[in-house]
């Protein structure tokens, strides 16, 4: 268990620096639940994540010879940045080894916040031996993402500002990769009040800590995939391990679906962009992994908001056609003039949007003077495309529906 103590005085420490995001209650989810939902939005936290509060904790207790020689971290994320804006507010170098295939734009971020990137291995794993490696042969410190007093005691920190504002919480869920913001979180609310519930959420691609917490032994994963890059931590550690058997009350795991539909959820009810590990508590709690009393207060630490465009854009394109809002089809026609004008009228009739047509006469998969047609419509919901269906029937197209 990390102690109150050192929490409360990371808080101080880091005071200064982080900013207090918002504990926001949170109606719309309230409804959907039958709880009362309240969100702590570290998606709004300087850089994104909460990652800085124990890595400004961690950099703050160094002392002056290990400022003067340096830092060494491991991240293609949101550890990188929070070292490298912490390490340039106290004036200190700092070296981030990433993965050889981190995008650009995650490189220059973390120039820009001034630290010097090295890209070194094909993986995380990889870039992680390296930095360990070379932290010690240039005699400089090596910032772990959670295997650290320091950082625990800093990412605890969270569960102190949210304690402030609701003493009486019945619950507070946590995402879990390495397990430095549930060790610190955790230890937190156990401390100052036991009977608030603490429950760790997972990612099933990267189940190493929820299969070590039944197990109660360090288990390690062969493989890492999940859409929740800020929580797909291969290994688990046992100093973190440590403290989440004995602060924990539940772990459950969310599927990459399920993670989707929260980060959809959040940005279409909520107006909060999250990533895939942000959206991981609120995940489980719409799709009933955590079980609670009927008007239980519970938190939800939002852990962070740096997600990828292009998985946002994917994210919002999958939760378009599951929900039935998005309709893909594809009809095959008479290559004549006014051919394609009779099924335009047929989806009007339907009122249904197109939003694309791909027009296709050459494939040589057609029928001499036929047309494939891939229409992109926009619906509003299931009933809705079935009114479509029957529209295109009635009007004599033979068409299949791709999504």
């Amino acid at each position: 268990m990390v102690s109150l103590n050192k929490i409360i005085q990371a808080k101080i420490t880091i005071g200064h620096f982080v900013n207090k995001t918002p504990f926001a209650f949170s109606q719309r989810l309230s409804d959907v639940s039958g709880a009362k939902i309240y969100l702590k939005e570290e998606n709004l936290q300087r850089t994104g994540a909460y990652k800085i509060r124990g890595a400004y904790n961690k950099i703050a207790n160094l002392s002056e010879n290990e400022r003067k020689k340096g830092v060494v971290a491991a991240s293609a994320g949101n550890h990188a940045q929070g070292v490298a804006i912490s390490a340039r507010e106290f004036g200190v170098r700092a070296v981030i080894i990433m993965p050889e295939s981190t995008p650009l734009l995650k490189v220059g971020g973390t120039r820009d916040l001034g630290a010097e990137v090295i890209l070194k291995g094909n993986n995380f794993d990889e870039a992680y031996e390296f930095a360990v490696t070379y932290a010690k042969e240039q005699g400089m410190t090596f910032i772990h993402p959670f295997d650290d007093e320091y950082v625990m005691a800093g990412q605890g920190t969270v569960a102190l500002e949210m304690l402030d504002e609701m003493s009486d919480l019945d619950m507070v869920v946590i995402p879990v990769g390495g397990g430095g913001l549930a060790s610190g979180v955790a230890s937190c609310v156990k401390q100052v009040n036991p009977n608030i519930k603490v429950v760790c959420v997972g990612a099933k691609g990267a189940p190493a800590m929820w299969q070590s917490f039944n197990a109660k032994k360090s288990i390690n994963s062969k493989s890492v995939r999940t859409i929740a890059d800020g929580i797909a931590v291969r290994d688990a550690s046992e100093i973190t391990l440590t403290n989440i058997l004995e602060c924990v009350d539940e772990f459950v795991q969310v599927d990459d679906e399920e993670i989707a539909t929260a980060i959809l959820f959040l940005l279409e009810r909520q107006k909060i962009v999250v990533e895939g590990a942000g959206a991981a508590g609120v995940a489980a709690l719409m799709h009933g992994k955590i079980k609670h009393k009927k008007d239980a207060k519970i938190g939800i630490v939002l852990s962070g908001g740096n997600i990828d465009v292009q998985m946002l854009s994917i994210i919002i394109e999958k939760g378009l056609i599951k929900s039935a809002r998005k309709m893909i089809i594809q009809v095959t026609l008479i290559d004549k003039p006014g051919a394609l004008l009779m099924l335009t009228d047929a989806l009007k009739t339907a009122n249904a949007n197109i939003v694309k047509i791909d027009y296709d006469r050459f494939s040589t998969e057609l029928e001499y003077g036929d047309a494939s047609i891939i229409i992109t419509l926009e619906t509003k919901g299931k009933d809705h495309q079935e009114v479509v269906a029957k529209s295109l029937r009635d009007s004599g197209f033979d068409f299949k529906q791709i999504f």
